[in-house]
């Protein structure tokens, strides 16, 4: 497991919100719930604007090469919380996690779904064309499997089982 920590990617922020549409905050540590969510976020509480919606909302992550992309291709500057996820990572191709269990801190979790960017995040950033400038690299969204601690600057990495081209460009 050790040459894998040393290929890991990183949490590079962490946001929540607490209430429905409410402003993203930034954390350096938060609480993974098993099967819940991130301790104190709004879709942790089951009031999140899709939190009725099937699918699976417990955790989402965003990769900060999309958020560059935005900047150097489109000129746009979002902000990590503006991308209305939880976890934005370095260092990691999270598109490729769907379906894999990966660790994310101490929790363990697996990959449900991407994360499509919608019109819901355009209103929110008053950002028109924001959904089209994201296609493909709106995130992920996952289940929290193995509750544990999340810190910004921690590894996220998959199980151990040869999933290591998941790293880099």
């Amino acid at each position: 497991m050790m040459d894998i920590q040393r290929k890991t990617a990183t949490v590079e922020a962490i946001h929540i919100a607490t209430v429905k549409r409410g402003p993203m905050e930034a954390f350096s540590t938060v609480t993974a719930i098993a099967g819940i969510g991130l301790e104190w976020d709004r879709y942790a509480a089951d009031t999140g604007t899709y939190s009725k919606w099937p699918g699976d909302h417990a955790l989402s992550l965003i990769e900060g090469e999309a958020i560059d992309f935005l900047r150097e291709t489109y000129g746009v500057c979002l902000a990590p919380g503006e991308s209305r996820r939880n976890i934005t990572t370095r260092g990691i191709k999270l598109n490729k996690l769907v379906g894999k269990r990966f660790y994310v801190g101490s929790a363990l979790c697996e990959g449900a779904e991407l994360a499509h960017p919608c019109a819901h995040l355009e209103w929110m950033t008053k950002r028109p064309g924001l959904v089209k400038q994201m296609i493909g690299r709106g995130g992920l969204r996952a289940r929290i499997l193995e509750g544990g601690i999340i810190n910004v600057g921690d590894a996220v990495f998959p199980e151990p089982d040869g999933q290591l081209d998941l790293f880099g460009e």
